[in-house]
């Protein structure tokens, strides 16, 4: 009975214990190599999840239900045997609501220009003020993206240390060959805008826009749908400053591509005014969408 009662408080207790600031998934896809042993993309994939996961990202404790929930999906195209692999890798990052288990989506978007080198069971290490691998600074960036987009959602501006670090990783790998680290690299559409864009004072209304759609949005929808609903609307009102200066940005797609089915869903159980309100605004925001948005007039 001792020991049952042991296991059962240890069991509980383990919940709260403090754990590493990521829950991270990992897929590694590899239908378009031709190579008859895949074993190496099955380790990578491990090797991956067990970096995310057990790197401690930031100086805060965090509990193992409060950490943040994200999707890592890469898919190789390319390999050159031993170490040279190229694809794309989609990111996907929840925020739980207050006081339900609804996930809002913070991110969701592709980054076409992934390259890397790695040896099957090569340790990845990491370091902010050193680059040592294209592959653990693009693991590095991301995880300081996610971090900093979470941290905003929460306290106005509350991600600056994360989108700094983020900004230190991009400067310390512009030694490496790989496309996406340097402003000339596909611009807009890579790491170095989408980290220099949240830093940029012209920006500042849309890392309000997240703190507002989330902290006083998203959050009080549980209870207070109305005042929910308004913070919302007036999120998307901190885009348009944005979108004045900087029409249909990088940021403000990304935004949107996370967006945009959610938006349907709050705006349709909103009132006449609200309605037309929030699809005026769409529509000078998101026009590619505007089909999607109609939905919020339907029944």
């Amino acid at each position: 009975m001792r020991k049952i009662f042991f296991l059962s408080l240890l069991s509980i207790l383990s919940c709260y214990a403090d754990a590493q600031e990521l829950n991270c998934r990992v897929s590694v896809l590899s239908q378009q190599v031709q190579l008859s042993d895949k074993r190496i993309f099955t380790t990578l994939e491990t090797a991956i999840r067990e970096f995310m996961n057990n790197t401690k990202w930031s100086n805060d404790q965090f509990k193992r239900d409060e950490r943040i929930e994200c999707i890592l999906t890469f898919n190789i195209t390319k390999y050159n045997q031993p170490d040279d692999m190229s694809g794309s890798l989609q990111i996907q990052v929840r925020r739980t609501a207050f006081n339900t288990n609804y996930g809002s989506v913070l991110l969701n978007f592709q980054d076409d220009n992934v390259q890397f080198r790695y040896l099957e069971y090569q340790p990845i290490e990491f370091a902010d003020n050193a680059f040592i691998s294209g592959l653990s600074s693009l693991l590095g960036y991301y995880a300081y993206v996610i971090l900093a987009m979470d941290y905003d959602s929460y306290a106005l501006e509350g991600g600056t240390p994360y989108w700094q670090k983020a900004q230190q990783v991009v400067q310390n790998a512009q030694q490496d060959g790989a496309k996406g680290w340097k402003a000339s690299d596909i611009p807009p559409r890579n790491r170095f805008w989408f980290a220099e864009n949240y830093m940029n004072p012209i920006f500042k209304p849309m890392r309000e826009a997240n703190y507002k759609y989330h902290r006083l949005g998203i959050d009080n929808m549980y209870n207070k749908m109305d005042i929910g609903r308004a913070a919302v609307l007036e999120a998307l009102t901190k885009l348009q400053e944005v979108n004045k200066q900087r029409p249909a940005s990088y940021n403000q797609q990304i935004f949107f591509n996370a967006k945009a089915d959610e938006l349907v869903n709050i705006f349709k159980q909103g009132s006449t005014q609200e309605k037309a309100t929030v699809l005026q605004i769409l529509g000078e925001l998101d026009p590619t969408n505007n089909t999607k948005y109609q939905k919020i007039n339907q029944p």
